[in-house]
């Protein structure tokens, strides 16, 4: 069975391609050379009538991809292997032209994707390459946009839990300690039964943008679930961090203090673990701590090395 394409063929599938995508199509020669391309090879700075001599298919990729695009075009024209020919696409930031260099200081590289396969003459020689250019800067978008839902919360913008376990995973392997606290603010069921879910989302979204301007710039800070958030203290000792834990409580019940009798009074309450041990059980231990410090009554700060065994074993029922 003949791999790659005729020059007939190639011809044809050229002009099917060029119709129906918005890739740029090109045929290369023996030496990878383009010899022609679909006119909309402009888009990338290339008008190859314009050009005395023929740019080599190396001359598009960023000088630092040149040998990889190189050592990609060498194996499609010449494979030791007629499976080689079926090659993957391979990925690289377009090399800038013209006025592009003006302002490459402010411009980010283009990325594009090649695929190339091997076409031959009417006997069967190699004839050089078809090739497909194809812009995957949408894509790399798209991963970013979903990569980026995946680790932030929607609503408030912070970090989620899955990211949150991961910065302690790091936390714990460095061997630095600290602490952590999860906070939680007071009654937010009832709030939510009174006042419906548009005004429970803005006091989650108040609350952590409170949170923000109370953490420090070292502070690894996101949302445990629907109504809790944790923050990271790293290098914290526990009197420490239930002296700060302490302090963001005071200042959010001060700043939510309202005029309107028929507005809910805010409040929050903390928990706090050190960590060490593992990820699971610092959380365990934060939340148990949550746990005790809202059946004090609210705006309490509690350390789970500070509870009794006999009440840890009430709180975990």
């Amino acid at each position: 069975m003949q791999m790659g394409f005729s020059v007939a063929e190639g011809t044809a599938l050229h002009g099917l391609i060029e119709e129906t995508t918005g890739d740029i199509v090109i045929r290369l020669d023996t030496r990878g050379f383009i010899d022609t391309a679909s006119a909309n090879i402009s888009s990338i700075g290339y008008d190859l009538s314009q050009l005395l001599l023929k740019p080599h298919v190396t001359d598009l990729a960023d000088a630092h991809y040149t040998d990889a695009l190189g050592a990609y075009t060498a194996r499609v024209l010449r494979p030791t292997d007629r499976t080689d020919a079926l090659a993957d696409w391979l990925e690289f930031p377009l090399r800038m032209t013209g006025s592009q260099k003006d302002c490459e200081l402010t411009q980010q590289p283009s990325w594009f994707a090649i695929s190339l396969r091997p076409i031959t003459d009417d006997y069967g020689e190699p004839a050089g390459a078809l090739g497909l250019l194809r812009s995957v800067e949408k894509l790399r978008a798209l991963e970013g946009e979903i990569y980026s839902r995946a680790l932030i919360d929607p609503l408030t913008g912070l970090s989620n839990r899955h990211a949150f376990c991961a910065a302690l995973r790091r936390q714990l392997a460095s061997g630095q300690g600290g602490a952590m606290a999860l906070f939680e603010v007071d009654r937010m069921r009832a709030v939510f039964m009174q006042y419906g879910q548009r005004t429970a989302d803005e006091i989650i979204w108040g609350f952590a943008k409170f949170l923000e301007a109370m953490a420090y710039s070292d502070h690894d800070l996101a949302q445990f679930d629907a109504e809790r958030f944790c923050v990271m203290l790293p290098g914290f000792s526990s009197d420490a961090a239930g002296e700060w834990a302490e302090d963001v409580l005071s200042t959010f019940g001060s700043l939510a203090l309202t005029s309107s009798v028929r507005a809910p009074r805010l409040t929050a309450s903390a928990g706090l673990s050190t960590i060490e041990c593992s990820v699971d059980w610092i959380l365990r231990q934060a939340e148990l701590a949550l746990v005790m410090a809202r059946a004090r009554g609210g705006m309490q700060v509690a350390h789970s090395s500070r509870i009794p065994a006999s009440a840890s074993r009430a709180a975990l029922g």
